[in-house]
């Protein structure tokens, strides 16, 4: 008697193999996630410079990995995914903790507190991201972020370890200083204030050269004078926060 069971379904390799260079994005994101983690235990260590390091590398890994998954054609939900995952871990609890055992613990009950409330701030602000951007919420349609983006607000919570490295033992933020300013930063991560995203800029053949000297000098002041220029960069950024709330509505009026 024939055999009268069906013929397999033939597999469709091109959805069950992947090059390597299609998992780069992916491996960008475990780099990462590696990186923010790192950060932590270094912190622990009392190795601050490292641990703010790490944190930057994380954010710097956080801006290559989705554009190389669009690059490659490599888009993926487990990647979307594991991409959100990443930055709670590396934007949301690295950095706070971070700052608390670089000099919260004497303050310890105020500063645990900040530290959960940044964090807390910082998956709700993920877990709108991720809403809005199937959603398209009309703010990110115009060219700016609603809040302040976690890589960002990352960066811009640890200010209070950047001044006493910047400017010696005098500048260092008082405790209860510190603990607010943490959750200042978390609540501006989930606000509805409008904050610039790089989509929107764009330079003239005539003024990319003028944005290449800037960025080459930018990156010397990094490497000369790292702290203080991340001081400066936590201001700058602020100070970019009120210009577009105050541009945008201005372009509310308009429209």
């Amino acid at each position: 008697m024939a055999d009268q069971s069906p013929a397999p379904t033939p597999v469709d390799k091109s959805k069950s193999e992947f090059s390597v260079l299609q998992l780069i994005p992916n491996m960008l994101t475990i780099a990462a996630i590696c990186a923010g983690i790192s950060a932590i235990r270094f912190a622990a260590e009392d190795k601050f410079a490292l641990a703010v390091f790490l944190i930057t590398l994380a954010c710097i890994l956080d801006g290559m990995d989705g554009r190389a998954a669009r690059y490659l054609g490599s888009d993926s939900k487990i990647g979307a995914e594991l991409d959100s995952l990443a930055d709670f871990v590396n934007f949301g609890v690295a950095p706070a903790l971070v700052v608390y055992f670089w000099g919260l613990q004497d303050f310890y009950r105020a500063g645990w507190l900040a530290v959960l409330v940044f964090a807390i701030c910082c998956v709700m602000r993920l877990a709108r991201f991720n809403v809005d951007s199937r959603t398209k919420d009309p703010l990110d349609d115009s060219g700016y972020f609603t809040g302040v983006p976690s890589p960002a607000g990352a960066m811009m919570v640890m200010l209070p370890i950047y001044l006493p490295y910047a400017f010696g033992p005098g500048a260092a933020m008082p405790d209860l200083l510190a603990c607010i300013y943490i959750m200042v930063i978390g609540w501006i991560m989930i606000s509805r204030i409008p904050t610039w995203s790089l989509k929107s800029v764009s330079f003239s053949r005539t003024n990319v050269t003028y944005f290449l000297v800037f960025f080459t000098a930018f990156i010397a002041c990094l490497v000369s004078f790292p702290w203080a220029t991340l001081v400066a960069c936590c201001f700058a950024y602020a100070g970019s926060i009120l210009w577009a709330v105050t541009e945008y509505k201005m372009a509310k009026r308009k429209g």
